[in-house]
Protein backbone atom coordinates (compact mmCIF):
# COMPACT_ATOMS: atom_id res chain seq x y z
CA UNK A 1 0.00 0.00 0.00
CA UNK A 2 1.40 3.58 -0.71
CA UNK A 3 2.36 6.06 2.27
CA UNK A 4 -0.54 8.20 1.15
CA UNK A 5 -2.94 5.97 1.16
CA UNK A 6 -2.02 4.38 4.15
CA UNK A 7 -1.48 7.49 6.27
CA UNK A 8 -5.04 8.86 4.97
CA UNK A 9 -7.10 5.36 5.77
CA UNK A 10 -5.19 5.62 9.21
CA UNK A 11 -5.89 9.23 10.15
CA UNK A 12 -9.86 8.70 9.11
CA UNK A 13 -9.69 5.37 11.55
CA UNK A 14 -8.09 6.40 14.18
CA UNK A 15 -10.41 10.03 13.55
CA UNK A 16 -13.03 8.12 13.69
CA UNK A 17 -12.42 5.98 16.69
CA UNK A 18 -11.37 9.08 18.93
CA UNK A 19 -14.71 11.01 18.06
CA UNK A 20 -16.41 7.90 19.06
CA UNK A 21 -14.76 7.21 22.30
CA UNK A 22 -14.68 11.10 23.36
CA UNK A 23 -18.23 11.72 22.75
CA UNK A 24 -19.52 8.32 24.44
CA UNK A 25 -17.02 9.55 27.35
CA UNK A 26 -18.78 13.13 27.62
CA UNK A 27 -22.23 11.51 27.50
CA UNK A 28 -21.06 9.23 30.57
CA UNK A 29 -19.99 12.56 32.32
CA UNK A 30 -22.72 14.53 31.33
CA UNK A 31 -25.75 11.90 31.72
CA UNK A 32 -27.13 10.04 34.31
CA UNK A 33 -23.70 9.07 36.35
CA UNK A 34 -22.17 12.58 36.31
CA UNK A 35 -18.64 13.64 36.73
CA UNK A 36 -17.74 11.56 39.61
CA UNK A 37 -19.58 8.37 38.08
CA UNK A 38 -17.75 9.11 34.95
CA UNK A 39 -14.52 9.68 36.00
CA UNK A 40 -13.20 6.41 35.94
CA UNK A 41 -14.73 5.68 31.77
CA UNK A 42 -13.02 9.24 31.31
CA UNK A 43 -9.64 7.96 32.30
CA UNK A 44 -9.40 4.54 30.36
CA UNK A 45 -10.72 6.75 27.40
CA UNK A 46 -8.06 9.00 27.31
CA UNK A 47 -5.56 6.29 27.98
CA UNK A 48 -7.06 4.22 24.62
CA UNK A 49 -7.00 7.44 22.45
CA UNK A 50 -4.07 7.91 23.41
CA UNK A 51 -2.74 4.20 22.74
CA UNK A 52 -4.44 4.83 19.27
CA UNK A 53 -2.71 7.81 18.48
CA UNK A 54 0.40 6.33 19.31
CA UNK A 55 -0.39 3.34 17.19
CA UNK A 56 -1.22 5.57 13.70
CA UNK A 57 2.18 7.59 14.07
CA UNK A 58 3.97 4.46 14.83
CA UNK A 59 2.56 2.72 11.87
CA UNK A 60 1.53 5.95 9.11
CA UNK A 61 3.74 8.19 10.26
CA UNK A 62 7.02 7.08 10.84
CA UNK A 63 9.42 6.47 8.57
CA UNK A 64 11.00 3.14 9.33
Amino acid sequence: MSYNIKLLMGFIGTAILVTFIGGLSYSISTGFAGFDGGLPFMVIAIVICSAAIYDFWDECVRKK
